[in-house]
């Protein structure tokens, strides 16, 4: 049985819950510093799946450029949902609604740096033709990914452009 749930925006009273939820998901990880800027970037689109006023999950997907494409893909992460939700279909909830939205606003492509084994249930495959805004170690080609949106738009090509806050080399090391 699939359990469907409520996909939408975060309210502004419920910020400090989805930072909360990092430390709890990710507790070897100080993703808060990028979760704060990514609140705070105009490109960024963050998602929440909240139920009886708690927040359980969040996904950001930043607008990003590609070449001399302005906002024509967009780059996945962080996620993170509640250990006590794990396993229930809220991560997978919460990037399937990214993609709606994004194939609505005609963004082609959508670009991720994470597990392969997680993220191929998504239809990501390793990207060769769009590079990472800065280096990442060789052992990482194939975490290195994209999935294709809109199959009617042209393939990119080129750099990903990320606003500020995805410029930290440690991000991508």
């Amino acid at each position: 049985m699939t359990i469907r749930w409520p996909v939408r925006p975060p309210e502004a009273t419920e910020w400090r819950a989805v930072e909360d939820l990092y430390p709890a998901a990710f507790p070897g990880e100080d993703l808060l510093p990028l979760v704060r800027a990514l609140f705070a970037c105009e490109d960024c689109r963050n998602l929440v799946v909240a139920e009886r006023q708690a927040v359980l999950g969040h996904a950001a997907f930043t607008l990003c450029g590609v070449g001399d494409q302005a906002r024509a893909a967009a780059l996945l992460g962080p996620v993170a949902v509640a250990p006590s939700h794990h396993g229930q279909g809220l991560g997978t909830a919460l990037i399937k609604a990214g993609f709606e939205h994004l194939a609505a606003a005609r963004v082609s492509h959508v670009l991720v740096l994470g597990d392969p084994a997680y993220y191929s249930r998504f239809g990501f495959t390793a990207e060769r033709e769009i590079a990472t805004p800065c280096p990442i170690p060789d052992e990482w080609a194939d975490a290195w990914q994209s999935v294709r949106l809109l199959p009617d738009k042209a393939a990119l090509h080129g750099v990903l452009q990320v606003p500020e806050p995805w410029l930290d080399p440690a991000l991508w090391a």
